[in-house]
């Protein structure tokens, strides 16, 4: 295999738009490919507006302005990087590979011999083996041969993607050792950390089961939230006592799981397995099941009240970022809005959502009740700095993961 010159990324979003800076940032000239002309029209004008600084920067950066071509139709090159959504379907909580499939598609006329075929979305196990050995093949394609496949997928962390995709380590599984050994060398120009070269159907699990591990330790938490609601007692104190073991690190319970990873990732195990996951999916129903809970504990919280008015804070589906995707939080938000309460929905890490100061915010929408949905490390401390003044105004209080734990030395009857 010869040196990649030229990458061709297949999705611009999340995934694909952070892979496609960095290496056009080292000078590897790459075509990203999306089929939203904004998207394409505003990368290519350096005037689509991302979250993170450091992505900013780099999209109006000269060198990758240079190097970087966003357009609607793939076109030739040495290696094509599938970055695009693998959703669930409803109600059967199955993968929805449409999108993989039509991007596999898309590349198959631009393929020629030694190209590499790299895919990076999230999957479930043997699809690289099933579908897309499938395509390439009737395609005319000989998988190790002809062509290299590889499948990588993405570690990064929305709020701090610029530092992840640099230095997180990479998985790279490929068809054959050398599919692998091709596929790594996408990741080369820019990569900090570790390559770790393996089979593709290794590669596949070694993601899923990541982000199932974190799901089920999620699920305990919310779990032990759900027995101590029922026995009168606040989880968080019992379970800041409880990590006082050396061997103990339970997390905090929240208002349920968001994002594009932990909700989705779990099934696509229960889908090729379903006998064998019985942990797995009973994790998922628990941290789905959490929405609903912290909706009844908001309506326990404003039962004296008889038209209630909710200032709520917190939409990202997890603490310190701009991330929406499958929020708890607006969950929550539009459930109560359905049942006629007036619910005023805030998150200073949300542009849109915005707000100066939480004083102000809370004089300017005198409510009766305040609801954190989310820990943001600024709304905490705000949160606290304010605490007093609330008790005093008769402002009733409810917090949601990072709430302020009562003293473990108090004895609770």
């Amino acid at each position: 295999m010869s040196e990649i010159e030229k990458v061709v990324v297949i999705g611009t979003g999340f995934v694909g738009l952070p892979l496609a800076l960095s290496l056009a940032a080292e000078g590897v000239e790459v075509i990203g490919v999306d089929i939203d002309e904004n998207v394409t029209e505003a990368i290519n004008d350096a005037s689509l507006n991302l979250d993170e600084s450091e992505m900013q920067a780099l999209l109006e950066d000269d060198t990758v302005q240079e190097h970087l071509v966003a357009q609607n139709a793939p076109e030739e090159g040495d290696a094509f990087v599938i970055s695009v959504p693998t959703p669930l379907t409803h109600p059967e909580k199955s993968p929805d590979l449409s999108y993989v499939q039509a991007a596999i598609e898309s590349i198959l006329p631009y393929l020629s011999q030694g190209d590499v075929v790299n895919v990076e979305s999230t999957i479930p196990p043997l699809t690289c083996d099933t579908l897309v050995t499938d395509l390439l093949t009737d395609a005319g394609f000989e998988v190790g041969d002809d062509v290299h496949l590889a499948h990588s997928p993405e570690r990064i962390l929305p709020g701090n993607v610029f530092e992840e995709i640099v230095s997180n380590d990479r998985i790279v599984g490929g068809a054959t050792p050398d599919c692998a050994a091709a596929a790594a060398a996408i990741y080369e120009p820019f990569l900090e950390a570790d390559i770790y070269e393996t089979d593709l159907l290794s590669a596949e699990l070694c993601k899923l089961m990541e982000n199932t591990f974190r799901d089920i330790n999620v699920a305990v938490a919310n779990e032990f939230a759900l027995i101590c609601d029922e026995l009168g007692i606040g989880a968080q104190q019992v379970i800041d006592l409880a990590n006082n073991h050396p061997r103990v690190d339970i997390l905090s319970p929240g208002i349920g799981v968001g994002g594009h990873c932990l909700p989705v990732d779990p099934w696509f195990l229960n889908e090729v397995d379903p006998e064998h996951t019985n942990l797995i999916t009973t994790a998922r129903r628990i941290n789905d099941m959490m929405p609903d809970f912290a909706t009844k504990r908001i309506r326990r919280a404003t039962a004296e009240y008889t038209d209630p008015h909710i200032l709520a804070l917190g939409a990202s589906y997890k603490p310190n970022t701009y991330d929406q995707r499958n929020s708890p939080a607006k969950e929550i938000v539009e459930d109560l809005r359905l049942d006629g309460y007036s619910v005023a929905h805030y998150d200073d890490h949300v542009p849109e959502m915005g707000y100066d100061d939480l004083r102000s915010l809370v004089a300017e929408e005198s409510p009766d009740v305040v609801v954190q949905f989310v820990a943001h490390d600024d709304t905490v401390a705000a949160i606290d700095g304010i605490r007093g003044r609330l008790a005093d105004q008769g402002i009733e209080l409810l917090q949601f993961g990072g709430a302020e734990p009562l003293d473990p030395t108090q004895h609770v009857q």
